[in-house]
């Protein structure tokens, strides 16, 4: 994988967020960067002001700022050659260079991660995980109509555990205590979709 570096001009930080006025193109290309890093890709970024040795030992960046001088920054260098100047690059600029998907995710967000949690905790039986995880997805503006999607999603998956849990037990007890055939898996009516799906909700 490509190794790209970015040589900032002198800040205060490289986030756009210190200060009175936010830098909101510095905020884009933070978040961007933060992204390709999660997904693997190799960034390094060096501030003019608190690192100027990086900038004098590179021999490409000395010699840019040397017929340009510091104004023209930023300068973006990929696999140590000259790739972009004046600008930060875009989402997509990086993903190209670093050879991953611009469209792949970098994380779940704080507000699916809360819905699966609270499926996991009707699937669990857990009440104080609930309260718990209600509380979060409350405070994130998650709205109560999805989190009862959530929550019938999660009594599917417990109904059908705990269905297909008693033929099993009746079975090898020789005492079966549903007809196999109207097994349910989220919501199924048969047996033969369990098996080819290879599992529950599969």
């Amino acid at each position: 994988m490509s190794s790209i570096q970015i040589f900032d001009p002198a800040l205060c930080c490289s986030t756009g967020v210190c200060g009175v006025d936010v830098d909101q193109q510095l905020v884009a290309f933070s978040a961007d960067a933060d992204w390709a890093k999660q997904n693997g890709a190799q960034i390094e970024r060096f501030n003019l002001a608190q690192q100027p040795m990086a900038f004098a030992e590179n021999p490409v960046v000395k010699a840019f700022l040397e017929s340009s001088g510091a104004e023209a920054l930023p300068v973006i260098l990929v696999d140590g050659a000259l790739m972009l100047v004046g600008r930060y690059p875009r989402r997509d600029e990086l993903a190209q260079w670093a050879g991953i998907n611009a469209s792949a995710p970098s994380q779940l967000s704080e507000q699916v991660a809360e819905l699966i949690a609270l499926g996991a905790s009707i699937a669990a039986g857990c009440e104080p995980c609930f309260k718990f995880h209600y509380d979060k997805a409350h405070k994130l503006g998650v709205d109560k109509q999805t989190m009862q999607q959530a929550v019938e999603i999660g009594d599917m998956v417990k109904r059908a555990s705990a269905k297909n849990m008693l033929e099993l037990a009746g079975r090898i007890l020789g005492n079966p205590t549903a007809d196999s055939a109207t097994s349910a898996c989220c919501g199924g009516t048969s047996e033969k979709k369990t098996t080819d799906s290879g599992g529950c909700c599969r």
